[in-house]
């Protein structure tokens, strides 16, 4: 393993002072952790125990443990995720509620990957499939996910591993543990790289079009009407994530009910978190999940 090769190819952010590092004891964010101090770049551990785990102490003490090999600060937060439907969407969003801004992930091409494909199959648009992860700072998302193994072995570090990884219950686990094997002994190559490339590809496309649907007035339904649809399409995908506050990419189906709304064939269309969006003298707004419900089917007279 060339440990210099693995440094310089992770994107740790420019600061001034200690990199914030979102570790939950596993493998991937252990090495992120190590990479970093071997970058030589001073950092601060963050750990969120979801209560999901009868486990949680053995985490909190390999993040502990970690955070002395490394002489790092620690910062555990702990956040309460009753059981039920998305739970890993509403995991996700409890977790980065209580990390800093500036948090680093550590996610790999694999994890990119993985999205990409799981935001393919729900409709999540050129967004979903350029799947950007621009919200916070993913300093491996260059590296393999067995790259990360390497580090952990290197240094000779203990890392702990998650039984819900391997719940296929779980969309993620199972895109991981069935369908990118079956893409790869069908296809007879690793579709990871692949992946990637065609994301950034993709990425490279979305710039041109934010560009232009900047100029377009979500909330105008006029405008959305007379603007091509790739366009329409992209601002109201931005419009509707900044206010509902989603952290996943707006899918195909939320839009085009939308839309249906900003030409006047229906009086509202549910999007994320129960919201809606509704028209009133061709101005489109997004109405918190306690409006009364109408029905999607409604037609405007």
């Amino acid at each position: 393993m060339q440990l210099d090769s693995l440094v310089r190819r992770c994107r740790f952010p420019d600061s001034d002072g200690p990199l914030a590092l979102g570790v939950s004891g596993g493998v991937d964010s252990t090495a992120m952790a190590m990479l970093a101090v071997e970058a030589g770049r001073p950092v601060v551990l963050w750990h969120v125990d979801h209560g999901l785990r009868p486990q949680a102490s053995a985490y909190v003490e390999a993040v502990t443990n970690l955070a002395e090999r490394l002489g790092a600060s620690l910062e555990v937060r702990c956040v309460e995720i009753a059981e039920g439907a998305d739970l890993e969407a509403r995991a996700r969003r409890a977790r980065y509620s209580v990390l800093p801004d500036d948090v680093c992930v550590a996610h790999t091409a694999d994890d990119r990957a993985e999205t990409i494909l799981f935001n393919l199959f729900r409709g999540g648009g050129l967004a979903g499939v350029a799947a950007p992860f621009d919200r916070v700072h993913r300093p491996l998302i260059e590296l393999r996910r067995s790259e990360t193994i390497q580090v952990c072995n290197h240094f000779g570090v203990a890392v702990t591993s998650d039984p819900m990884n391997d719940d296929e219950a779980f969309t993620r686990v199972a895109l991981r543990r069935r369908l990118m094997p079956l893409a790869a002994e069908i296809f007879g190559r690793d579709p990871v790289p692949l992946l990637n490339r065609h994301a950034d590809t993709v990425a490279d496309a979305l710039t041109v079009i934010r560009s232009s649907a900047a100029m377009i007035d979500p909330t105008d339904a006029v405008a959305l009407c007379e603007a091509p649809v790739a366009l329409a399409s992209e601002a109201l995908r931005r419009w509707i994530r900044d206010e509902t506050g989603s952290d996943c990419s707006v899918d195909l189906a939320s839009i085009r009910r939308v839309m249906a709304v900003a030409r006047g064939e229906a009086v509202a269309a549910e999007v994320v978190g129960g919201r809606r969006v509704a028209r009133t003298a061709g101005r489109l707004r997004v109405e918190p999940p306690e409006a009364v419900a109408i029905d999607p089917a409604m037609v405007e007279e």
